[in-house]
């Protein structure tokens, strides 16, 4: 199976899974194969499928929302590896899935073979939200999208944490830092959404 993304340093599969069109990751070390998975939504075959030859280490979760888990069970059930979830949204995912999360720690370095992943606390979307950064690469989960922050209206969410989460931590990134969120087939930067803080700021969304 091809990558969707290669930066001679990192290589992404995804997938639209579910009928939220989610996207599912598996992201791997160019070098040594040894890779995660990030949000195991739904459809756990084609999960399974993105991740045939690489050696999964561990399951990444943005958050604790419900159509982000569903395919966590028999993803960790089938490679054996622990489900990780920020502290802050363990009470919520425990609505959705059985299986008990590992804590996960803003600025927690996952290791991906000669690489790594960065954890990022950025709450707002719900409290336990974080996305993960590899140089050059960030995977946001619903914190932000092409054209603004994710929704806030949910239990949990905060318009003004998300914001802050956006501007504290993700826009002081490298403007050419390319962001995959949590749905859509779309890709940003963080170059392409910065100057458009203070009209989702006005709008209040």
């Amino acid at each position: 199976m091809s990558w969707t993304f290669d930066n001679g340093t990192i290589l992404t599969r995804a997938a639209l899974v579910g009928e939220y069109a989610n996207n599912a990751f598996v992201v791997a070390c160019a070098r040594t194969g040894r890779g995660v998975i990030i949000d195991a939504a739904a459809e756990p075959d084609r999960i399974l499928e993105l991740a045939d030859g690489v050696e999964v280490d561990a399951l990444l979760t943005t958050h604790g929302h419900y159509d982000h888990l569903r395919a966590v069970a028999p993803v960790v059930e089938a490679l054996g590896v622990p489900f990780l979830l920020h502290p802050a949204d363990h009470e919520l995912a425990a609505r959705t899935t059985q299986v008990a999360p590992t804590a996960l720690a803003d600025g927690e370095v996952i290791p991906l073979g000669e690489t790594s992943l960065l954890t990022m606390h950025t709450p707002g979307h719900t409290p336990g939200s974080v996305c993960f950064l590899s140089p050059g690469v960030l995977f946001s989960g619903d914190t932000l999208f092409p054209g603004g922050p994710g929704a806030t209206e949910y239990e949990g969410g905060d318009f003004d944490q998300i914001i802050k989460s956006i501007k504290d931590r993700l826009f002081t990134l490298e403007e050419n830092t390319d962001v995959y969120p949590g749905h859509g087939p779309t890709k940003t930067t963080i170059g392409t959404e910065k100057p458009e803080l203070p009209e989702w700021i006005a709008r209040g969304w």
